[in-house]
């Protein structure tokens, strides 16, 4: 038997940590850096702050075809592939959001950002920094049960509160419309931020499956 067949038929679970851990940190990142454009932004800083969020997108998509490439090649995953694929998919879904919602930003170019973004992307990093948590713990989950179910139920708490705060959001805007094209704007953004945070939670349901299936 050849070196490289004999490669693909042994163990390489311990692979696939590294790379999901690293596109955690991709999103705590992303997360980071959206806060900053948000609170330092000018429309003509945009453009800037959009290429580098843009930048972590795709560096988030090579680390998730990394993954689906090795899920290809490897003949002992630590989980059934088909999860490990929806979880880094998952993942992915946050960062194309954030990617999305300053794009909208850079391209609409609003008069002001509401400071609602502010506190959506104070959960935003908040959850990133939970599902890193949680894929750290994933390495020895079965020593980390507690621990990674508790990861799961925050993002979801963190979900919820910001489902409140584009709740508030809206009922402001529309009390308060003003400029319509702004209002468009704004509204657009903000449901970026926040589909953002809905796929937090989506991130947590994969682990629980995960967990759930190896309990």
């Amino acid at each position: 038997m050849s070196t490289s067949i004999f490669s693909k038929l042994t163990p390489q679970a311990t692979k696939f940590y590294p790379l999901l851990n690293s596109l955690a940190e991709v999103l705590v990142n992303a997360s980071a850096l959206m806060k900053e454009f948000i609170q330092n932004y000018t429309i003509e800083n945009a453009e800037e702050y959009n290429k580098k969020i843009k930048a972590l997108e795709r560096e988030g998509d090579t680390i998730s075809n990394t993954i689906f490439e090795e899920l290809n090649v490897t003949f002992i995953t630590p989980f059934d592939r088909e999860d490990i694929h929806h979880l880094a998919t998952c993942m992915d879904d946050v960062m194309d959001f954030i990617n999305s919602a300053s794009k909208r930003i850079y391209l609409y170019k609003p008069k002001r950002i509401p400071g609602s973004a502010i506190a959506m992307l104070d959960n935003l990093i908040e959850g990133s920094e939970v599902i890193r948590e949680a894929i750290l713990d994933l390495k020895t989950f079965k020593k980390k049960m507690k621990e990674i179910k508790e990861h799961c139920d925050k993002l979801h708490t963190i979900e919820n509160k910001a489902d409140d705060i584009y709740e508030h959001f809206l009922i402001d805007l529309f009390e308060n419309p003003g400029d319509g094209v702004e209002l468009i704007k704004l509204k657009e953004i903000m449901h970026e931020l926040e589909k953002a945070t809905d796929a937090l939670e989506g991130v947590g349901k994969a682990i629980k499956i995960i967990v759930v299936k190896y309990a």
